[in-house]
């Protein structure tokens, strides 16, 4: 059949192809099967041309007071919302109104801990591993009795009504429940994070003279050793997450100290009337992560937090009872506090975790039992990028490691659903699309439950590459929030039926965004294709100002004419056509090199973070001299399957890292990216240089690690220093001086390594 024969060698190839025995040309012939290719290009072409991807307009232009700019507002309301119901202008009023209206709903729900063992690895190390049971829940009737019990018992304790209280503990119920019994009695919550220093935690706590402090057990232990130094402190509740030692406690003999079960009984059998709060009272004192300093307290008032509640229950598509959403980030940071007020608003289940206890393979997870969202399920959760970046990498090493057929697959599935998803007509539609979930994607979706529908990143950009893989792979819209702990968590987000990349969205329904103009920099809201300035925020979610720092206050907090208070975020945005925000670039970021350069660092960062050599990185740049130094965390794996692959022999990871080839390697890595960086950003620079690896230094202070370098008399521009947190904010102020010490260096070219001069 189809054979080559002397009757048909001389037809042509399409003869040939008519003629032979393919049922499909049998039965439709070769004209019609020309005619079906060539309708299965035509017709998604004219489809594009004709129904192609209208621009829906997300955002107008708003008239405004204040200084000259480009303002915008959110088209779907003609003026800002500032409550989500009538009648919830306070935090202590919306959650009381909540728990009437879904006082049988499951509220707050915190994981029985079965087991808690020890496991020792090779080198002695001890690892804590839990066996975690089902979740346990308050309803909303339950969770509103406890906060009136422990607002009670509070009071009768011995705390003042006009003295302040602090919360130093890790996001849990406890934390809800005390903040909201706190809110009752009209009292200020003082947050500070669990990993604040002891430094910053004492600074925190005399400055707001908190006379209350509640904190987990963990945090207990660090108290006695700070004891002198905390001048206004009284009162300790302590949660009972794990045992206390009879020697702790009587380390606490200069406060009255109680644990939280034994506040909440006081309350209960000495109630207390309520002391409600008004819409313009702090609720909250909210302290930075001090990454550039001492951290500064934000104040929050109940009327910043119920309006940015009212503007997110506007964006997430059907919020209600049916959702769960999982609580694991920091309270302390105004993300997840606001995060969890709109979950309280409308009736979700909360159901609290932590990142080491959060997957099956999470490393406090005991083997062989389950992780939070194996549990609990939940539909809804909020993250910052280094956690998506993190599932991103662990499932493309996992497909990378199976390889062949396998990996094949993913990617043709993969590529199928991103084109679709960036409207090509060519890309898997819904027939094939459900095929590749079902086949492909429904284990990755089973790592984090099986049921998010929703995500919400904030805290730092989020990458294109991470956000088309939660797109795809969980089959998800992203949403990218922007705002700062003085805007109450309130600026921007992008809306669930926005699939581009790289944007904030527009401004939430309860504030104006507007750009100013900075000339110096470049930036005027007259720029073509898109307007550009700094990114000013006004309207309800806007905060009062720093506590006792009315100097900072009046620097980036500004009163216009009509009444409305601006904040001066510093970030550089422009507006898009359809009136969503996009960041650009920072005002503090942007450096004047010696030659009179500019350089932006953080799209320095952003452009040297591809490399995989690389897992944490901070861009230093000195006006006195003509490059940047870069302090860098090598990724261990990466560079040890380098080594593997070019057969490198090596005795540990500092021996690798002073390996010349290692060095030549990572140098090259980064060279091609800062030249990428060059073409896409536009950055002027004369040329950056960069030293070898130095992993000895792994686990140690800044100022130790640096102290080293000095000694040495090594130019380490790529170094293990873990100067990262959880939301990557990096201290390039108190950096400052140390990295100048190593610019010194430099110049001089002291170095016992010869020093490769990247020229851009």
């Amino acid at each position: 059949m189809g054979e080559v024969t002397e009757n048909n060698s001389d037809m042509s190839v399409l003869q040939r192809i008519a003629t032979s025995g393919v049922p499909l040309l049998k039965d439709y012939g070769l004209n019609g099967v020309i005619c079906a290719v060539l309708l299965a290009i035509v017709i998604p072409l004219l489809l594009t041309s004709m129904f192609g991807k209208k621009t829906k307009k997300r955002a107008v232009q708003a008239d405004v007071g204040g200084e000259a700019g480009l303002a915008m507002r959110n088209s779907r309301f003609s003026s800002l919302v500032q409550v989500p119901w009538e009648g919830a202008t306070t935090m202590a009023a919306l959650f009381e109104m909540a728990s009437k209206k879904y006082y049988r709903r499951r509220c707050l729900g915190t994981r029985k801990l079965i087991n808690r063992e020890f496991v020792e690895s090779a080198d002695g190390r001890k690892f804590e591993k839990l066996h975690l049971g089902e979740y346990q829940w308050d309803t909303y009737a339950e969770a509103f009795n406890r906060a009136c019990n422990f607002a009670s018992g509070l009071i009768k304790m011995g705390h003042k009504l006009d003295s302040h209280a602090a919360i130093f503990s890790d996001t849990r119920a406890e934390w809800i429940i005390a903040a909201q019994g706190c809110f009752r009695q009209n009292l200020t919550v003082v947050t500070i994070y669990a990993s604040l220093g002891e430094d910053a935690l004492v600074h925190s706590l005399n400055e707001t003279q908190v006379s209350t402090l509640i904190c987990d057990s963990k945090q207990l232990k660090k108290l006695p050793a700070i004891s002198s130094k905390l001048q206004s402190l009284r009162h300790i509740i302590y949660i009972e997450d794990e045992p206390v030692e009879a020697e702790t406690l009587n380390q606490m003999n200069l406060w009255t100290t109680l644990s939280f079960t034994e506040v909440e009984e006081l309350g209960k059998t000495s109630h207390i009337d309520a002391r409600l709060p008004s819409s313009s009272d702090t609720a909250v004192i909210m302290y930075t992560s001090g990454s550039t300093g001492l951290p500064k307290g934000v104040m929050i008032t109940h009327g910043n937090m119920v309006a940015t509640t009212a503007a997110v229950m506007t964006i997430v598509p059907n919020l209600g009872m049916d959702d769960v959403y999982l609580a694991y980030l920091p309270l302390a940071h105004v993300f997840e506090l606001a995060a969890e007020t709109v979950m309280l608003a409308s009736g979700t289940a909360i159901g609290y975790g932590s990142a080491l206890t959060m997957t099956d393979t999470s490393n406090k997870i005991k083997k062989g039992t389950k992780g939070d969202v194996s549990v609990l399920k939940p539909t809804l959760m909020i993250s910052v990028p280094a956690i998506l970046d993190r599932i991103r990498d662990a499932v493309f090493k996992k497909v990378g490691e199976k390889g062949g057929l396998t990996k094949k697959l993913f990617d043709f599935a993969y590529n199928r659903n991103l084109a679709a998803i960036e409207g090509s007509w060519f890309g898997s539609w819904a027939p094939e699309r459900m095929i590749w979930d079902n086949l492909i994607f429904k284990p990755i979706r089973a790592m984090l439950g099986g049921r998010v529908r929703f995500v919400l990143c904030g805290g730092a950009p989020l990458s294109s590459d991470t956000q088309r893989f939660m797109n795809i792979c969980l089959g998800v819209p992203v949403g990218q929030g922007y705002g700062l702990t003085e805007t109450c968590a309130g600026a921007a987000f992008s809306e669930w039926d926005d699939t581009s990349v790289g944007r904030v969205g527009p401004p939430l329904p309860c504030c104006y965004v507007k750009l100013v103009s900075w000339e110096e920099g470049g930036y005027t809201i007259s720029d073509s294709p898109m307007p550009r300035g700094e990114v000013v925020v006004g309207g309800y979610s806007i905060t009062k100002g720093y506590y006792n720092n009315d100097a900072k206050t009046n620097e980036v907090y500004k009163v216009d004419e009509k009444g409305m208070c601006w904040f001066y975020t510093g970030d550089i945005g422009q507006f898009h056509p359809d009136g969503c925000l996009e960041i650009i670039d920072r005002k503090k970021d942007i450096v004047k090199l010696q030659h009179g350069e500019y350089v932006s660092l953080g799209k320095v960062e952003s452009a040297l973070t591809t490399s995989n050599y690389v897992d944490s990185i901070m861009v230093y740049a000195d006006p006195f001299h003509n490059y940047c130094v870069a302090l860098v965390v090598p990724a261990h794996q990466a560079l040890e399957k380098w080594a593997q692959d070019s057969g490198i022999n090596y005795r540990d990871f500092e021996e690798l890292c002073q390996n010349d080839q290692a060095i030549k390697e990572v140098q090259q890595s980064l060279s091609k990216r800062f030249k990428r960086c060059i073409v896409c950003f536009g950055l002027c620079a004369t040329s950056c240089r960069w030293m070898g690896l130095y992993s000895s230094l792994m686990g140690r202070s800044q100022e130790a690690c640096l102290k080293r370098l000095s000694l040495s008399v090594i130019l380490v521009t790529l170094c293990e220093v873990d100067f990262g947190g959880l939301f990557g904010f990096a201290s390039r102020k108190s950096w400052a001086r140390r990295c100048r010490a190593i610019l010194e260096v430099a110049s001089k070219g002291t170095t016992s390594r010869q020093l490769l001069e990247i020229n851009l």
